[in-house]
């Protein structure tokens, strides 16, 4: 995807508030992307990519942003199903059998888009190699027993969503599903380099680098007082937390791991955008189908983070509180500070990605409902 000049009064204000993030030292590299009825209105960058050489984030430099995603997982399963590959209420096990053992014979794709499963763990002992490992962690989710009966209760399904919507696709397409992404998403859209799952080794050098956030002494004290026996615990290692430490490995960065991806801002906005309509000529799902994507699967207290949270078939839905969101902003927000949503209700679709892993989402918050107020504007 080439670069485009834009100039309007929206990309001044947002270039001038990441600008004004870096100087401050409270970010290091940033992207903040929006569309609106298919056109391109913020296409905006600032800060360094990686301090080591002082290589400046441009707007096709790929961000790791962990969940964010998970929504392109999300959608390429919304176009397989759209052409009849599986229903939303076709069991796992007519395509994948293995994964019936332990009574999961009713896990539905509607119920692993939805979160609601029951299968949120793997196995304490996982290490990061291992989750690098396609068959070791289908085959361990496989074997795993359910938390909870299908469909009765909500928890995020931060790592086994990616296996689990991955092992569907290649099940039922014969696809590894980055291979998928790119035919049916990244490629038609122009982003090929800067959406992926797994991305190549040699490519990896146009990536922005990861940096921890400054720990914060109050929140590890929390963090430290917090019962071990809580979920959380209990649904991974926190070996495997997301850090930089994590997301800057190279092994990883390669391997398909669906529960996260790489991505520019603007590419995983232009996908929302074709979502909500089309874009360049280009429409991902119908307006049907988009209906049925977005519009609310299942809300409750999530068993695994103890929160109260929403979900539609495989994004989450009410932004990120600020004054402009409602239940018509469908997205998924990323460890560390990135998130991405459209909005049915404006056909804005908005992106932010960041390279300091902040425990927060002030920055997209803030930036969000900037784009939002001046574009209703």
């Amino acid at each position: 995807m080439s670069k485009v000049k834009i100039v309007n009064d929206v990309q001044k204000q947002v270039q001038k508030a990441i600008d004004q993030l870096v100087e401050s030292g409270a970010e290091r590299g940033m992207q903040v992307a929006a569309y609106r009825n298919g056109e391109m209105v913020v296409d905006a960058a600032a800060g360094v990519a990686d301090p080591a050489t002082g290589r400046k984030v441009e707007s096709g430099t790929p961000f790791y942003n962990f969940s964010i995603c998970k929504a392109a997982a999300s959608t390429v399963m919304h176009i397989l199903a759209e052409r009849g590959i599986f229903g939303y209420d076709t069991p796992l096990v007519e395509m994948w059998p293995e994964f019936g053992a332990h009574g999961k014979d009713n896990v539905t794709v509607r119920h692993v888009l939805s979160h609601t499963a029951g299968v949120p763990l793997i196995p304490l002992t996982t290490t990061m190699e291992d989750l690098c490992d396609w068959d070791k962690m289908c085959a361990a989710i496989a074997a795993s027993e359910l938390w909870w009966e299908p469909g009765t209760r909500i928890g995020y399904h931060a790592y086994t969503f990616g296996y689990l919507v991955g092992e569907i696709v290649r099940r039922s397409t014969g696809k590894r599903i980055s291979q998928v992404l790119l035919e049916e998403v990244s490629g038609p859209l122009g982003v090929g380099k800067e959406l992926y799952f797994g991305m190549p080794k040699t490519e990896q050098k146009r990536l922005a680098m990861l940096e921890d956030a400054p720990a914060n002494p109050a929140a590890m004290a929390a963090m430290a007082t917090m019962p071990q026996d809580l979920p959380m615990f209990k649904a991974g290692p926190m070996s495997l937390m997301p850090t930089a430490g994590l997301g800057n490995r190279p092994d990883i960065l390669a391997a398909d791991i669906p529960a996260g991806g790489k991505t520019s801002a603007r590419a995983i906005a232009r996908m929302y955008a074709a979502m909500l309509g089309e874009v360049d000529g280009t429409r991902l799902i119908s307006p049907e189908r988009l209906r049925e994507a977005t519009t609310v699967a299942m809300r409750g207290n999530d068993e695994v983070f103890g929160m109260p949270t929403t979900w539609a078939l495989g994004y989450a839905i009410g932004g990120l509180g600020t004054s402009n969101d409602s239940e018509s902003v469908f997205g998924v927000g990323g460890a560390g500070g990135s998130f991405a949503c459209g909005d049915t209700s404006t056909g804005i679709a908005f992106a932010v990605t960041k390279n300091l892993l902040t425990p927060d989402f002030n920055a997209a918050k803030e930036l969000s409902q900037l784009v939002t107020e001046s574009l209703n504007r």
